[in-house]
């Protein structure tokens, strides 16, 4: 049996060794440290009915992203004199079993504000609390503490993000040098009946038939990230100019971004560590742009979204959600799976959402376009839709920033001015006139002249047969036409912002129900119009 002080340090985000202060505490005064990861079947388990690989929660290649950062964490701490232990099954069943197993003295985990984990997290705590088990759960994945940010502002999250700032002020700890370095942790101990395995390869985790052209290009992995995180602030004058949303959202050779978001979602990164080397250029610099555009911005934007996730009960819904319009999307199954696959007929947002399948990344404007299409902007589907499929696929999918990005692109909520969207013709032209990102995830368009690949449906037959691409036959023609869909968005919108307006945000499905009745009926009447002129024209 083992003895002396044993600490079990529970990896689920936070796969680093630098700026780990739960690991730290775990490794302080400890005679032996049991490192843990849990593969969660919740997230994990293989669903064959899904519409692209992998578990129900997840594709395939944020899959493959965990695997490498899980095995990269177990080479650091192999180096450190430890190894990973990897547990499969219900984490709290599997933590339970090992806390009792190994007689452990300290708990340590990182603090997690989603709602699965804190759920999951109580269940834990409240075990080991109850056995005297010292229990230490430090905030580490944000900047700030969410529920100090709440409690300063009176109990309720801020819902501007100037509103965050003046609330937020400066993070308590950026007054002195985090710990980035570790010399060595304590051994692992006896691990007794407890039965772990190594990190898992795919084909282990039961996805052995699945064929994969085309892989992620990013690999996962803190030194991966902090690989990156280098080469990102050694440009100090790319750092200091920084300014979103600027950035060409078509380049694909070389991202326009520090694509550093996969490595902080997981906590390869940590954002504490980057807002300090951040701010390290930032001091060594004549000026630099500023909140909400500059690069220290973007990771405050990350805080206030997980600020307002945290304190905002089914934030991940329109209903029932205080601060999301209720609004009368349609629930058009067949709008929504061509989207989804790539077929909508417009080139520049099925090239993004070929992209998404592909590599589970793309441009933070090439994600405004397709959820600017698929809600407001053209097939007025429901967020919580297309959320789902981004959820799915994105390497980098984050609970809080996932929800309120798409809460913000379908105007329901912290952005009103639906009138202004993207066009999927023009808003690509203007970054690639050539078409060049559309000619590489769709190669089937790559011979299309570039005054037609937008609109590849307005080509005369002879081009299009040219080009190897007929429309209607090799490359679909649009589900919607684009003039016509982005107007009656419009008017749907705001119909539904006068009826929670007058009703002051207390809108039921019954009203829900009535609005999208008269709102069909108004289309057949205006239809039937439309009729009526062009027989009187011919």
């Amino acid at each position: 049996m083992p003895s002396g002080s044993n600490s079990l340090m529970w990896f689920r985000k936070g796969l680093r060794i630098h700026d780990n202060p739960a690991l730290q505490h775990a490794s302080k005064g400890s005679d032996f440290v049991y490192p843990v990861f849990v593969i969660d079947p919740h997230y994990m388990k293989p669903d064959p009915s899904a519409f692209s690989p992998g578990s129900t929660r997840a594709g395939l290649n944020r899959i493959r992203f965990l695997l490498e950062s899980l095995a990269d964490l177990d080479s650091s701490l192999r180096r450190l004199g430890s190894r990973l232990l990897v547990f499969n099954g219900e984490p709290s069943e599997v933590l339970v079993r090992c806390l009792k197993e190994w007689e452990v003295k300290k708990l340590c985990f990182e603090y997690d504000t989603q709602p699965y984990y804190q759920a999951l997290d109580n269940k834990v705590k409240d075990y080991a609390l109850a056995a005297g088990i010292e229990v230490f759960c430090p905030v580490s994945h944000t900047l700030f503490n969410p529920a100090d940010i709440i409690h300063k502002n009176g109990g309720k999250p801020p819902l501007s993000y100037q509103s965050f700032l003046k609330v937020a002020g400066q993070p308590s700890w950026a007054s002195s040098r985090l710990v980035t370095t570790v010399s060595s942790i304590p051994p692992v101990g006896d691990v007794g009946k407890c039965e772990f395995s190594k990190v898992p390869t795919i084909k282990e985790l039961g996805y052995e038939d699945i064929e994969q052209d085309v892989w992620s290009p990013f690999r996962g992995g803190e030194s991966e990230a902090l690989k990156r995180l280098q080469e990102s602030i050694s440009d100090k004058e790319r750092v200091a100019n920084f300014e979103k949303p600027k950035g060409d959202p078509s380049a694909f050779v070389k991202p326009a971004t520090t694509v550093l978001s996969p490595y902080l979602k997981f906590g390869c990164l940590s954002s504490r560590y980057f807002y300090q080397c951040i701010k390290d250029v930032y001091e060594n610099v004549k000026k630099h742009t500023s909140p909400p555009v500059s690069l220290v911005g973007q990771l405050l934007w990350r805080d206030f979204f997980y600020t307002v996730a945290f304190g905002t009960p089914n934030f991940d819904r329109m209903t029932d959600n205080r601060i999301c319009k209720q609004i009368p999307w349609n629930a058009d199954d067949e709008l929504l799976a061509a989207w989804r696959e790539a077929r909508t007929g417009y080139p520049w947002i099925d090239a993004i959402m070929v992209q998404l399948h592909k590599w589970g990344w793309m441009h933070h404007l090439a994600r405004h376009c397709v959820a600017c299409f698929l809600t407001r902007g053209d097939l007025f589907v429901h967020w919580e839709k297309g959320r789902d499929i981004f959820e799915r696929l994105l390497i980098d999918s984050d609970w809080a920033i996932n929800n309120g990005n798409w809460l913000w692109l379908s105007c329901s909520s912290f952005f009103y001015q639906y009138n202004g969207i993207y066009s999927p013709i023009s808003f690509g032209k203007k970054y690639d006139p050539n078409g060049d990102y559309i000619r590489h995830f769709l190669p089937v368009l790559k011979d299309m002249p570039k005054e037609y690949i937008y609109e590849p449906w307005t080509a005369p037959l002879s081009i299009q047969a040219k080009a190897k691409c007929i429309i209607g036959k090799d490359y679909p023609k649009p589900v919607v036409p684009h003039d016509l869909a982005s107007k009656e968005c419009k008017r749907r919108l705001a119909e539904a912002y006068a009826l929670n307006q007058k009703l002051n945000g207390h809108v039921n499905e019954e009203d829900l129900t009535n609005l999208r009745r008269k709102l069909e009926q108004d289309q057949q009447q205006e239809n039937k119009r439309k009729r009526q002129r062009q027989k009187l024209i011919s």
